[in-house]
Order: C-alpha cells, then structure tokens, then sequence
C-alpha cells in the first residue's frame, strides 16, 4: 500500500509547471503539424476518424457557392456600412437599399443551407456504401457545412485532395 501511494502535490512544483507546459507545447505542436500534414493519429477529436476524412476529402474535392460566401458577405456589409455614411443616402433612397442589402444577405445564407442539406444528404448515402458498418458521428452535417463555407485555403485541417478527386465510394474493411 505504501509502494503505490504517491503525493497528490509534487516536490518541486515549479519544476512539474514547467514539465505540463513543455507536454503541453509538444503536444499542441504536434497537432499543428497534423493539421498541416492530416496525420491522423494527431489530430484533434473533432477531425480523426475515416468518416471525418471521407466527409473533408469530399467537399474538399467540389466547389461549392457556400465557399465564397464569407467574401460576399463582407462585401456588403462594407456596402450597408457606407450607404449609412453617405448623408445623400440618408433618405428613403438609402433605406430601400439597406433593405434590399439585408435581404440579399439572407437569401445567400438561405441558398448555402440548402445547399449544405443537399451535399449532405449526397455524402450520406456516400458514407453508407463506402462505411455500412460505421456509424456516423454526431455533428457531422455541421462539420460538413462548416467546412463548406470556408473558403478552402483557410479549412483546418488543409485539404488533401486537389478539386475533382473524389474518394472513391467502394466498401472499405475495417
């Protein structure tokens, strides 16, 4: 009993501080490598597994509307926020174009939901014949659309795949 007993506070505490944060420096940079390289063993939770790689090298390998939809949307909040600079606009003229501004932003957003609910219904059935046997994760449509509407020098991990190079959709053995 004795033998297996161990201090719940180290001796030299300074000392244990700095070996956590040096564990925790390599281990962070060896996930940042893998989210470079897409060294699997290293990645984060929320990207390992071969569904998760199927679901990235997928979108990875079509171009998507909802990829360009950040930069759109930027562009028309720059558009709103300078309509309501200019004081000749200040009128029902720049009312109506706030409107008209408002909405076409939702419409771009309502136009990428749909679209991710058709990719994603496509990359399901996919999954199931390339997987039948796996289940797959919770969250997956959301990390589906999430890396859909990053524009795709900015997805972590980086793409693997360049466009038009689909995984194939034979069954896999576990």
């Amino acid at each position: 009993q004795a033998r297996n007993s161990h201090p719940l506070v180290p001796a030299d505490r300074k000392e244990a501080k700095r070996e956590a944060r040096r564990k925790r420096d390599e281990r962070y940079q060896r996930e940042q490598m893998a989210l470079e390289t897409g060294d699997e063993r290293y990645l984060p939770l929320r990207d390992k597994g071969r569904v998760r790689r199927f679901v990235r090298d997928w979108v990875d390998a079509r171009w998507s509307f909802s990829e360009f939809l950040l930069p759109i949307m930027v562009l028309f909040l720059v558009l709103m926020m300078a309509v309501s600079l200019i004081k000749s606009l200040q009128t029902t003229y720049g009312a109506n174009i706030m409107i008209a501004v408002t909405g076409a932003l939702y419409l771009l957003f309502a136009i990428s939901i749909i679209e991710g609910i058709i990719v994603w219904q496509r990359l399901k059935r996919r999954l199931a014949e390339r997987y039948p046997n796996d289940e797959i994760p919770r969250g997956t449509w959301y990390y589906c659309f999430s890396r859909m509407i990053m524009a795709r020098r900015w997805r972590s991990p980086r793409p693997l795949v360049a466009r038009g190079e689909f995984p194939g959709a034979k069954p896999e053995k576990k």
